[in-house]
């Protein structure tokens, strides 16, 4: 019997090529990143021509909603324009971003193409603080990038220096660190896997008595994990104050009587294809010329389809946005409607994370102000509100109450659930803190 057979089969699959690499990664910039991005190509491709669109459409869009700041199409230009030139033989900060750190190591490994490629985008992905959000790796999954391939460039990545760096937790973050201290100490690392929680509320009997060990092992335990660095990547972080200028990337307006999302575009400059090289490309009898015109036509094509693709993404996710929290919009209230990315992305029929990297770094500005574009997220909570619209309820508790005699979490938990909002008083001394006030003894006069 024969061990080689023929047989037909019709499969669909989709591959990680450099055309979607580039179109995800064109969605997931910020505006400046955008516009040094297509200043880069123009520069490389000499179909690419650059053009500025018509000041008369911004000038019409500035008329109708006046609240627009006059800078937003230009101060982004020369914000830095008066800071001093950089000392000569001083290093580019963006050499030394995380990233790149990460870029760098990854050139020293002998990796297959595949693989090397993978961990290069997970490297892009990875934020200031040196972790990876998990739905970005299940925007793998979507891609059909096989779970073997996944998992590998994950190890790769965790493997880099810092220590701790592409972990998904807190929780992961210290154990990377803790695998590589040389006689890893098992009750670290089972605390730092199971008990974070209890630990930070410096429940040693109970891990103790779940652990079956003593006391003392249990704090040698909390002395080794308090060595650890929490945010492996804030060594990258520049700690000079930056003069950072936020260019809304949507507007939000009412337009002749209507709420309308507007692409603020308008400091993008206008990118075609060059009809000289087009019919260069035609006319040409040289091979050598015809190919390199025609690779540089299909990039020029990648690069328009992608700009397409990121404005309508971000326009229907703006317009999602819109829909959702029309009440706060038109100022009917200030608080937000209950709203998750995977809701959104239900609706939009688009995966959590492309809906992820379209908001990543991206603002909006309406009459009420200018909000990074997650602000609009906020995750329900018991009673049917939004996380946003319950701190938002427990800073009126805080205002209004007597200074002499401030309410306990206990009794703003109570205080909440008589206007509807239930939840625990563990939760409420979150919000307390995440909103920087401070606890009843400290607000006591």
């Amino acid at each position: 019997m024969s061990l080689i057979q023929l047989k037909t089969e019709l499969r669909q699959e989709l591959k990680l090529t450099p055309q979607l690499m580039q179109s995800m990664e064109v969605l997931q910039m910020t505006s400046q990143e955008l516009l040094e991005y297509i200043s880069r190509q123009a520069e490389e491709n000499p179909l690419l021509d650059q053009s500025d669109l018509p000041e008369r459409a911004y000038e019409e869009l500035r008329r109708q909603a006046g609240w627009i700041d006059v800078g937003v199409r230009n101060r982004a230009t020369f914000v830095h324009e008066d800071a001093a030139p950089p000392e000569a033989g001083a290093m580019d900060r963006g050499l030394e971003s995380l990233a790149a750190f990460l870029r760098d190591q990854l050139h020293r490994l002998r990796l297959a193409r595949p693989l090397r490629a993978l961990c290069e985008y997970l490297a892009e992905l990875v934020d200031e603080d040196g972790y990876l959000a998990q739905e970005d790796l299940d925007g793998l999954a979507a891609l059909k990038i096989p779970q073997a391939l996944s998992d590998r460039a994950l190890d790769t990545l965790q493997s880099l220096d810092p220590p701790g760096v592409g972990a998904r937790s807190l929780s992961e973050c210290l154990l990377l660190q803790l695998s590589r201290k040389p006689g890893a100490d098992p009750v670290s690392m089972d605390i730092a896997a199971r008990f974070l929680p209890e630990l930070g509320r410096k429940r040693y009997g109970a891990i103790a008595q779940k652990l079956g060990v003593s006391l003392e092992t249990v704090r040698a335990a909390e002395r080794t994990i308090a060595s650890l660095e929490p945010h492996p990547g804030r060594a990258f972080q520049s700690g000079e104050p930056a003069a950072v200028y936020i260019r809304p990337d949507v507007f939000v307006a009412e337009l002749e009587g209507e709420w309308k999302v507007v692409l603020n575009d308008y400091y993008l400059p206008r990118v075609s294809i060059n009809d000289y090289y087009l019919r260069l490309l035609k006319d040409s009898e040289e091979k050598e010329t015809q190919d390199y015109l025609r690779q540089k036509l299909r990039q020029a094509k990648w690069l328009l389809d992608s700009l397409e693709r990121r404005g309508g993404t971000l326009r229907r996710c703006a317009q999602a946005v819109l829909e959702t929290q029309r009440p706060f919009f038109t100022g009917q209230t200030e608080a937000l409607v209950p709203m998750t990315l995977s809701t959104l992305a239900e609706g939009l029929e688009l995966h959590p994370s492309t809906v992820s990297r379209a908001i990543r770094g991206k603002y909006l500005q309406c009459h009420r102000g200018t909000y990074p574009l997650r602000y609009f997220f906020s995750l329900p909570v018991s009673g049917g509100v939004s996380r946003q619209a319950a701190k938002q309820a427990l800073v009126a508790l805080i205002r209004e109450e007597d200074r002499r005699r401030p309410y306990s979490d206990q009794n703003l938990c109570g205080l909440l659930a008589e206007r509807g909002i239930f939840i625990a008083r563990r939760t409420v001394a979150k919000y307390r803190l995440e909103l920087g006030v401070g606890s009843s003894a400290a607000r006591r006069k």
